[in-house]
């Protein structure tokens, strides 16, 4: 039996005009991180489509199992759909969700994609160069404190409590893919990072611009 989607994390999809936005959510996320954006976005007359990620949002033993080309080809098959419908499409993802919008924009015909609070590497841990055997012993990596600055907006956040640490050599690969093809970028890129962020630092954002090929990048 498969695990079902908690509640109020479903992906969701707000038709609209002719251009459409697939909202992308981060590691160990949800849809429901990006629903805000999704209804304003709605409200200016985008289509909107926001995707669940393989593997997120039902239970972490999924997404342990779940591989970056899963998450890869849900973006696959969440651009696909709104082709079917919108003359233009943009990709706009947050945090690993960035990461796939900017490996959207290297890989699929989209018109333009936003990278919101996006890794160009992994954090400083000492932990990551002995992820390989220790996802072997220790399942699962706790949460720090720095994911959450504002205690009334986690309230209301859906996702997993803990990373599976078997995902995390996952999200390794999918940096090597995005760093590999950001050089090969045309379309317009915008690039969105608070100076405050704890989790990802905003030296990111400026190691991101710098490799983009594209010279529409802001």
């Amino acid at each position: 039996m498969k695990n079902l989607v908690m509640h109020g994390a479903e992906p969701f999809f707000f038709p609209g005009g002719s251009t459409g936005c697939l909202l992308i959510h981060g590691f160990t996320g949800t849809p429901k991180e990006m629903r805000w954006m999704g209804e304003y976005l709605s409200k200016k007359g985008f289509t909107i489509l926001a995707i669940r990620l393989a593997g997120h949002a039902t239970d972490p033993e999924d997404m342990r199992r779940s591989r970056w080309r899963d998450w890869l080809a849900s973006v696959e098959d969440g651009v696909t759909l709104l082709r079917s419908t919108c003359r233009k499409v943009y990709t706009a993802g947050l945090s690993m969700g960035g990461v796939l919008s900017l490996i959207a924009a290297s890989h699929y015909p989209i018109n333009g994609a936003v990278a919101i609070s996006t890794p160009y590497d992994m954090p400083h841990d000492w932990r990551l160069p002995f992820i390989k055997p220790l996802s072997m012993i220790i399942r699962n990596i706790a949460k720090g404190e720095a994911d959450w600055q504002n205690s009334e907006a986690a309230k209301d956040h859906a996702e997993y409590p803990y990373y599976p640490s078997a995902a995390i050599l996952q999200l390794q690969a999918l940096l090597v893919d995005m760093r590999a093809g950001l050089k090969g970028i045309s379309v317009p890129i915008l690039l969105v990072h608070s100076e405050m962020d704890q989790s990802i630092s905003y030296e990111n954002m400026d190691r991101i611009y710098q490799k983009l090929g594209t010279r529409d990048k802001t």
